[in-house]
């Protein structure tokens, strides 16, 4: 496996510090709040969890602006979170209530806000790289300087989608970044029983598109290496594919037992956790945030706490709701319906 890419960091002060360890421990927090409510049964269905990956998801809102449009696959509760979702809206949305993101008809897999550009949560695998070559060509059709921002799994790369996407996006020069979170494991399938390409951003090279790997354990090596990327899709040279190595440290979902992989495995990616680097960096610019880091967990804390009672007060979807945002535009037979 060739190892990720790391750029030389530029200079961050305690308030970007900050702000970025903030907006990871809320990921990180409310996963495994969501962890733990699962397994007493308030959550049920699919529950996919993004513990370990928040790096990715933070640093890319680190480059990009929020007229840009995130889609992503069904491990989707830190990019939601990352792009501005509240968590009461994501909580609820996990319980299956009115007042989550999809009014409690989504659930963990369908994370939606139009708001803030998020365009799902998709549970279909390779279902959204499509659907992110099509964002995209809308930007370029109505002449905005947007991009779509489209994430998926190392699984996801194996679908026949991913190559009509990247051969269309390529053709169009389309304004979409695409981003593989590669954590080594499709559910339970390492990518080296897959294919014999392991280094997937090489993928890319039959169809000229550029690529890179980058280290997605890093924050700042995200921000760093993603920032010219974005630039050069903005300037109109087409889209860009990268290869963030990744880990998460739970399993496929709630389900999964994790069999396939072992204990020391685990743990040597707990040693580069995105926490624990971004500490690392503050000490080595000689910052003293300690009481900070403590004031930032009693703040998520709180915020997490108040998401779970906003969840348990929420109401349940009436039945009627089945038969709404089903269709779009007045149609006669779904009145009948």
């Amino acid at each position: 496996m060739a190892k990720a890419k790391t750029t030389p960091k530029q200079k961050y002060n305690q308030e970007q510090v900050l702000h970025l360890y903030k907006e990871m421990l809320r990921i990180r927090r409310f996963e495994e709040r969501a962890s733990q409510l699962y397994m007493q049964r308030k959550i049920r269905g699919f529950c996919h969890l993004y513990i370990g990956q928040e790096a990715v998801a933070v640093g890319i809102e680190g480059v990009i602006t929020k007229d840009d449009t995130v889609i992503t696959a069904y491990r989707d509760h830190g990019g939601g979170l990352a792009r501005g979702m509240t968590s009461d809206e994501c909580m609820a949305e996990l319980y299956g209530k009115v007042g989550g993101s999809s009014r409690g008809k989504g659930g963990s897999m369908h994370y939606f806000d139009r708001e803030n550009n998020f365009a799902g949560g998709h549970g279909i695998v390779g279902g959204q790289i499509p659907l992110g070559a099509g964002i995209a060509f809308a930007e370029k059709y109505n002449k905005t300087n947007n991009i779509c921002v489209c994430l998926m799994g190392d699984g996801a790369v194996r679908q026949g989608a991913f190559h009509e996407a990247f051969n269309m996006a390529m053709t169009w020069k389309l304004p979409v970044l695409y981003i593989v979170e590669n954590n080594n494991y499709a559910m339970g399938t390492s990518v080296e029983r897959t294919s014999n390409v392991t280094d997937l951003y090489k993928m890319a090279h039959g169809f000229d598109m550029p690529s890179k790997a980058v280290n997605g354990m890093n924050v700042l090596d995200v921000m760093a290496e993603l920032a010219p990327v974005v630039e050069h899709i903005r300037s109109g040279k087409g889209p860009y594919f990268i290869e963030m190595k990744t880990y998460r440290y739970k399993g496929h979902s709630m389900s999964d037992p994790m069999k396939y992989r072992t204990r020391e495995e685990l743990e040597r990616y707990k040693d580069q956790d995105p926490l624990i680097a971004l500490k690392v960096y503050a000490q080595t610019q000689k910052m003293d945030l300690e009481s900070a880091y403590d004031e930032l967990e009693a703040e998520i804390k709180k915020e997490v706490d108040a998401s779970v009672d906003f969840a348990e007060n929420s109401p349940y979807p009436d039945t009627q709701e089945i038969f709404n945002d089903v269709y779009i535009g007045d149609y006669p037979f779904v009145k009948d319906f």
